[in-house]
């Protein structure tokens, strides 16, 4: 039987659907206002960019206000709301409308030869002030991963390699823990079609991605171990100190620098794409800040002038207290952390 609290609440949620279907934007914000960051996660776990996933955002709250008096409430309306997220995602990734691949651009170093092409160049961060809401949200039952590792780059990069049927399965099932009858809902799909199409998307996940040994789990964010880890690696790269750097990495350190596709795989050839910058008489400012449940920092480059401008931002994937991967991004993400384009020098 339903206490009373929990008769408020619904009596609660009907007035305010009552008020939203008759055109009152307050009561709508009110509804879908405690569900707005989880979904734009969503978003973004699905996109593999914050751009796109702030768009796709936008168009699900239009088409929720649009197809309000659609809502029959067979579903919670999280659900429903996480039915229209998913197919508008969808409709982004089937459009293939993703940003090309850029040429190397990074002035005044010559283009070190790469040990790959990657095929995720749309790629970019997500603040960790977005998550910070995201962090208490009610999991399925089902869901098979810790939400701070099912937000990581190396996480939601290999997402982006699956097809977008698989994307959708895998993070409704897997990440979010929705059963399978309510995911074929979402997708308009029979249970069984459901079940295969998860199969074949852990299979594919497994290729491109795997958790972390237990020896290899970063550390604790903010924590002592990780603090010290940033910090080493804070003064190595300003001091353009290879050797120092280069110790800090694993063997299969990773480096990646997308819109550019060029990758550099293993501890030689991640020292030899650090050694082109630092042979190039670049030096760098760093200011911390947190991406994707990782430590980032705003990367300025000092000048003759009293002004540096940023010249990108540094995601750091750490295994133990060694470095895995460094991800570079441009400097036109660094307004979403709260950095500006250029600061004074110290």
């Amino acid at each position: 039987m339903q206490n009373g609290k929990t008769l408020a609440k619904d009596d609660a949620t009907a007035e305010l659907l009552l008020k939203a279907r008759a055109g009152d934007g307050d009561a709508f914000g009110t509804l879908t206002g405690p569900h707005h960051r989880e979904l734009r996660v969503h978003c973004y776990r699905m996109l593999g960019s914050f751009q796109d996933s702030e768009d796709a955002m936008q168009d699900t709250l239009v088409a929720a206000w649009q197809g309000l008096g659609g809502f029959e409430g067979r579903s919670s309306l999280r659900t429903w709301l996480y039915r229209i997220a998913t197919n508008r995602c969808l409709n982004v990734l089937r459009a293939a409308n993703r940003r090309p691949p850029k040429e190397w651009d990074v002035p005044g170093v010559a283009r070190p030869e790469p040990t790959r092409l990657g095929e995720v160049v749309w790629l970019e961060p997500i603040p960790d002030a977005e998550l910070e809401e995201t962090t208490g949200v009610i999991l399925g039952p089902e869901a098979r991963y810790e939400q701070s590792e099912s937000i990581s780059l190396a996480f939601v990069t290999a997402l982006q390699l699956l097809p977008p049927r698989q994307i959708a399965v895998l993070i409704l099932r897997d990440v979010l823990g929705f059963q399978a009858d309510e995911v074929a809902q979402m997708l308009d799909a029979t249970v069984e079609s459901i079940n295969s199409a998860l199969k074949r998307a852990r299979s594919s996940l497994q290729r491109h991605w795997s958790p972390p040994a237990d020896s290899q789990l970063p550390p604790a964010p903010n924590s002592s171990t990780e603090n010290a880890v940033v910090a080493k690696f804070v003064s190595a790269y300003e001091a353009a100190d290879l050797d120092a750097l280069v110790a800090m990495l694993t063997d299969d350190a990773f480096i990646s620098m997308p819109p550019m596709p060029f990758e550099y795989l293993g501890r030689a050839d991640a020292a030899r794409f650090c050694a082109a910058i630092f042979g190039a008489g670049r030096r760098f400012q760093l200011v911390p800040t947190r991406a994707n449940g990782q430590p980032a920092f705003g990367l300025y480059l000092p000048t003759p002038t009293d002004i540096q401008p940023g010249v990108g931002l540094f995601v750091l994937t750490l295994a133990g207290e060694q470095i895995q991967a460094i991800t570079r991004f441009e400097s036109s993400v660094l307004p979403w952390f709260g950095l500006p384009p250029s600061r004074p020098a110290r």
